[in-house]
C-alpha cells in the first residue's frame, strides 16, 4: 500500500480528486486530481525556479469536500494541505509558487505576506515533521 517517495520539497497530489460530486472524469478518463497533477507538471517543467519541487501522485487525501487536494511538504518542516483548487495551470502556478517558498523556509513557515494569491484561503491543515510538534 506504501510506496517509497523521494526526499526533499514535494507537493503530493491526490489524483482522485473531483471538484464537486457530480464532476465526471474528463475525456481522456482523468479526474480532475489527474488533470491537476498534470498541470504541475507541466508549470514545474516550464520554470526552471520549481525544478527541484518533486510531484507525486497519492490516490486519495481524504479531503474530498476541498478537492482538488495537495500536500506540500519536506524533510523537518510543518507540511500543509491545500485544497479547494482548480484542476489547471493558474492554480498549478500559485501552488509550485508557495511550494518552493515553503522549500526556502527554515522549518516550513511561510509568511502572509509572501503566500501567492492562489493558496490564501486554500488551507486545510498544517501537519508536524515527525518527532515535532508547533509551539
Amino acid at each position: 500500500m506504501l510506496r517509497a517517495a523521494g526526499c526533499g520539497p514535494q507537493v503530493v497530489v491526490c489524483t482522485t480528486c473531483r471538484v464537486s460530486a457530480d464532476a465526471r472524469p474528463d475525456a481522456a478518463g482523468q479526474p480532475d486530481g489527474a488533470l491537476l497533477a498534470g498541470a504541475l507538471r507541466t508549470v514545474r517543467a516550464a520554470q526552471a525556479e520549481f525544478a527541484d519541487i518533486t510531484i507525486e501522485d497519492m490516490p486519495c487525501l481524504f479531503a474530498c469536500a476541498q478537492a482538488c487536494t495537495v500536500h506540500v511538504r519536506d524533510a523537518g518542516k510543518i507540511g500543509y494541505v491545500l485544497g479547494g483548487f482548480a484542476p489547471d495551470e493558474a492554480a498549478a502556478r500559485a501552488i509550485l509558487t508557495y511550494a518552493a517558498a515553503h522549500a526556502a523556509s527554515a522549518q516550513g513557515v511561510v509568511p502572509y505576506q509572501d503566500w501567492p494569491e492562489g493558496v490564501k484561503g486554500r488551507f486545510i491543515v498544517r501537519v508536524p515533521p515527525e518527532g515535532f510538534v508547533a509551539s
